[in-house]
């Protein structure tokens, strides 16, 4: 039994070489290493280099990492120069609650401007796009299909069920993380969504439950997908690595 984690901040996690060991023993078979800023992108492509055919980097702008315009400019010089080596966009977005996006000179129309430009990124390039939404789940849909994007994750999706319905008729995934073992709104999430419509996830290193996750943790997230949709381990793993291999092109 194989599986993906498909997102995880590799660049933030202490003793790497440790947890990609553990992540190997199992049973991940690859990572999408995620990029928030201009400096965790270079880590991240450093990293992906460093244990190429398992690490794959998506490199992102995240809307609590904007910093000052300077700053915006360079990363989005810096993902259009290696975008060809990525095997996504992200993690980019909205989120209109983390007080970090309510800085000042941060507002939402900043991050909509940010987000449509790194958004139209993901579009011209045909790569798919980790899209962060939390409290501006709308928005971030309707930007997507205004820009008409083929390919998107909406990560660790706890929002309406509404908007979740047109994701999924959109074609785009919601991804699990270890919080579907207690999040009711992310269960409800994943509880609705077709098998065929997830990703299996950790957001390494965010804390479940007090403690630091690693990619190995996906098997959290699989045991929890497992028993929300009262299906078999062998089941979901084989669905979830799947649309994965087939959505990053691993």
């Amino acid at each position: 039994m194989y599986i993906i984690d498909t997102h995880a901040h590799l660049d933030e996690i202490a003793n790497l070489d440790d947890a990609v060991s553990r992540a190997r023993r199992s049973g991940v078979i690859a990572i999408i290493g995620v990029g928030v800023d201009l400096k965790s992108n270079k880590r991240i492509l450093e990293i992906a280099d460093k244990y190429r055919g398992f690490v794959y980097p998506a490199l992102g702008l995240h809307p609590g990492n904007l910093g000052d315009e300077e700053h915006r400019e360079a990363t989005f010089q810096q993902i259009e120069l290696n975008l060809e080596r990525a095997v996504a966009v992200g993690e980019i977005g909205l989120d209109y609650f983390y007080k970090e996006t309510r800085k000042e000179g941060v507002t939402r129309q900043v991050q909509k401007q940010v987000f449509n430009r790194v958004l139209s990124l993901a579009k011209d390039s045909g790569k798919p796009a980790l899209i962060h939404s939390r409290g501006s789940w709308q928005d971030c849909l309707d930007m997507a299909l205004a820009l008409k994007v083929e390919r998107a994750v909406f990560h660790w999706y706890s929002g309406p069920m509404a908007v979740l319905d047109k994701i999924v008729a959109s074609g785009y995934f919601i991804s699990a993380s270890p919080a579907a073992e207690y999040s009711l709104p992310h269960r409800e999430a994943i509880n609705k969504a077709p098998v065929d419509r997830l990703l299996l996830e950790t957001d390494s290193p965010v804390a479940y439950k007090g403690v630091a996750s690693e990619p190995a943790h996906v098997l959290r997230t699989l045991k929890a997908v497992v028993d929300l949709k009262n299906s078999t381990e062998e089941q979901v793993a084989i669905a979830t690595t799947s649309s994965a291999k087939s959505l990053f092109g691993l």
